[in-house]
């Protein structure tokens, strides 16, 4: 064998073995966070990481209609575990990986003290529009206006809901000055863009349903062990320490809060 070809076959065979990429779909929720992780994963697993964020009720209809995707982040358990009974999902991979936390969230130039006033600072007269991620398919959204029922004022505010197709674009829209004040997810008002352009008020979790968030690995996977490496990598003690820098509850974290 002369050694053009043994270089030839030499460099065929490292393509073979090299391990395919991993198509992660994700709530919107998680974009600064898996960001991070995504990096630090590929580091580990050698794996190249692709992510698909958007809705969860977005994604989900595009897993049923054949995406490929082989792994799936909800911001509602419930939607991956109807892909399960569906099919479409591998039962044995589900699991509430965290929980998620809403904030009122206003931009830099702002003159509402959301800290001191809580949800009734939506009842400002300045206030013109508010946003929130769609209800219909953002788990998100229903929090957001589960606690504005809660605090007895979703009917008289309900005409300035400005809807993002999700909860990512919903905090666009207030970053933007497009609307006055929005209601978001923790993770993304702890994003370092948003840190230095607005400020927060974390809204109780006893004041809406709780956002339990659920994975599971797609069983049309091309690449199911490059899934379960990444839902391990996640498990790992630094990667857990990330969701938790973002404003995630971790399940036992949670137990052990309730154990108090």
């Amino acid at each position: 064998m002369s050694l053009a070809i043994a270089l030839l076959f030499s460099v065929g065979c490292r393509r073979d073995v090299s391990p395919p990429s991993l198509t992660v779909a994700a709530a919107s929720d998680l974009t600064p966070a898996f960001e991070e992780l995504g990096r630090e994963s590929e580091k580990t697993n050698k794996t190249k990481v692709v992510f698909v964020f958007g809705s969860t009720g977005m994604l989900t209809r595009q897993i049923e209609n054949g995406a490929p995707f082989d792994v799936y982040f909800s911001a509602d358990i419930g939607f991956p575990k109807k892909l399960v009974e569906a099919g479409y999902a591998l039962p044995e991979t589900l699991y509430q990986y965290a929980t998620g936390r809403i904030v009122l969230w206003v931009p830099q130039s702002s003159h509402l003290a959301v800290q001191d006033r809580g949800m009734d600072a939506l009842l400002d007269p300045s206030i013109r529009k508010i946003a929130i991620a769609n209800p219909k398919h953002a788990p998100y959204g229903r929090a957001a206006v589960s606690a504005m029922q809660h605090a007895k004022l979703y009917e008289r505010v309900k005409d300035k809901l400005v809807l993002g197709e999700n909860v990512s674009q919903a905090a666009q829209f207030v970053e933007s000055g497009s609307v006055d004040v929005g209601i978001n997810e923790l993770s993304l008002a702890k994003a370092p863009s948003m840190q230095t352009a607005g400020s927060y008020w974390l809204v109780p979790a006893d004041e809406y349903q709780p956002i339990d968030q659920g994975a599971v690995i797609i069983k049309a996977s091309a690449n199911q062990d490059g899934a379960k490496a990444f839902l391990d990598f996640l498990r790992t003690p630094a990667a857990r320490q990330v969701m938790r820098n973002y404003g995630f509850v971790l399940p036992e974290d949670d137990s052990k809060q309730q154990a108090r």
